[in-house]
């Protein structure tokens, strides 16, 4: 039944939306010329930032940053029975979704999908969001400057998720297992 149901969903709310648009008179096509000139004036307004986002990353992981806190951080997180191949997908969460996919991805491949590793990998993913990719262009599309408490809240939010998904993970896949 969900699958018929989403089969048709789409084409409904395009349908609902042109027949709306229809009803009450709007030139559709021409709104949506401007929506495009709209959208295409915002991609040009944040390029900057993108740009910024991925260089940092880029040098991020190419000074072995990453490495560096894995080996520092790693022995105190194997005390706390938090595995160190989760380090790098902790660190980068927050920069880069791409990058998180491809730590997760490499993950997965290596140590295989049932491993307690992907699935703490993978509820990490889920429970955190790219907070420095989030404020570059949402905040850059707008011109907003001044996002000093939002990336706060981005960040404990961030940790929130991450010690939640550790906690969660522990209680549903180790207890599972014992």
């Amino acid at each position: 039944m969900i699958e018929k149901i989403s089969l048709y969903i789409l084409p409904l709310m395009i349908l609902a939306i042109l027949t709306a648009g229809a009803v009450k008179k709007v030139k559709i096509y021409e709104e949506f010329i401007e929506g495009a000139k709209d959208g295409f004036k915002v991609s040009i307004s944040i390029i900057p930032y993108l740009v910024a986002i991925i260089v940092a990353i880029s040098m991020f992981k190419a000074s072995g940053a990453i490495d560096i806190i894995t080996g520092l951080a790693g022995s105190l997180l194997e005390r706390l029975s938090i595995p160190a191949d989760i380090i790098p997908i902790m660190i980068t969460r927050s920069l880069s979704g791409s990058a998180t996919l491809g730590l997760f991805s490499e993950i997965a491949h290596n140590l295989g999908p049932d491993s307690y590793i992907t699935k703490l990998a993978a509820v990490m993913v889920g429970s955190s969001e790219t907070t420095f990719y989030v404020l570059a262009v949402y905040f850059g599309s707008v011109g907003i400057k001044k996002y000093r408490y939002a990336l706060l809240t981005g960040l404990l939010a961030d940790a929130t998720g991450i010690v939640l998904a550790i906690l969660v993970s522990r209680l549903f896949f180790l207890a599972s297992t014992v």
